[in-house]
């Protein structure tokens, strides 16, 4: 934990220093007349960056629809038709309570698995007489598997069926472009196969987005397994995509090796290696709906 909390500490300063607030009040063009803080918007397209969490929320009185999908792994062949014969699906629901907070709930195939989420943002991104040089959001989330038990003969604890996940996602945006983000993660399953697994697994992940258009960008994931019994039966998630933004509704495209769409999947449950080929190709499409008359955001 103290590794991860140092990791932070080091990329705010790295954040900081960089790119000093008044260059970037110039490069984004937030600074008004009366000098007054101006938030930064569109640090992200999406509430995810690939598989994980973005530090973005819905806007106030929004509702969104997710639906994400990953086929199955590129080298399994032609038999399976290079993975689109297998696939896994997650349908999502994020409500925006404020535009600082949101809701979410949840379902993926995999193991019938349902998930229930809050976001909140705890910093935002400003200019002017208040400089904020980064957004900060906290997201915790449950998550609980609904398949027939194996022996229902026995003994089963519904407790055994939970995991539960929290991260801290920091972001900046460092001009009209380019956006990073670090999220440090920690994730707890109930129930481990045997007692050397890991019931706590910590995990420090990195992404980053790049504008080329007003309406396309080009995206990264990885997260980094922290030393363990977990990093060395599964694999560090590592991601790329696009984002395209058509009206209301925002398609990412993207390569992986995580199959699975929930933060103890992607993080701990990595099987792929890029290496051999476990590849999956896959896509999350959001449609917003706005439940209140407002002007649209800034990109």
């Amino acid at each position: 934990m103290k590794r991860i909390f140092f990791i932070t500490a080091v990329l705010f300063v790295i954040f900081r220093s960089i790119l000093p607030a008044q260059d970037l009040d110039k490069l984004l063009g937030n600074i008004d007349a009366d000098n007054t803080p101006n938030y930064v918007y569109g640090t992200f397209k999406g509430t995810t960056i690939i598989n994980g969490q973005s530090v973005e929320v819905p806007g106030r009185k929004d509702l969104q629809f997710l639906i994400s999908h990953r086929f199955g792994a590129v080298n399994t062949g032609l038999y399976n038709f290079f993975g689109l014969d297998q696939a896994t699906t997650r349908f999502g629901l994020e409500y925006g309570i404020a535009d600082i907070l949101s809701v979410s709930i949840g379902r993926s195939t995999y193991e019938k698995t349902y998930d229930g989420g809050i976001k909140v943002k705890v910093l935002r991104q400003q200019t002017g007489i208040k400089n904020m040089p980064l957004t900060m959001s906290v997201y915790c989330a449950g998550f609980v598997e609904t398949t027939k038990w194996e022996d229902p003969e026995r003994d089963n604890l519904f407790s055994s069926r939970w995991s539960f996940s929290t991260q801290l996602l920091i972001a900046r945006k460092f001009s009209k472009n380019l956006s990073l983000q670090i999220s440090p993660s920690y994730v707890h399953i109930n129930l481990v196969p045997t007692a050397a697994d890991q019931n706590n697994i910590y995990s420090v992940g990195f992404g980053g987005r790049y504008k080329l258009t007003s309406k396309f960008s080009i995206n990264s994931e990885y997260y980094y397994l922290l030393p363990g019994e977990t990093a060395n039966d599964y694999s560090n998630s590592l991601s790329f995509g696009v984002d395209i933004e058509t009206g209301g509704h925002v398609f990412q495209l993207h390569f992986t090796n995580s199959q699975l769409m929930y933060t103890p999947g992607y993080i701990a449950r990595t099987e792929g290696k890029w290496s051999e080929g476990d590849i999956f190709i896959g896509f999350n499409i959001f449609r917003i709906f706005s439940l209140s008359r407002k002007g649209k955001s800034k990109s």
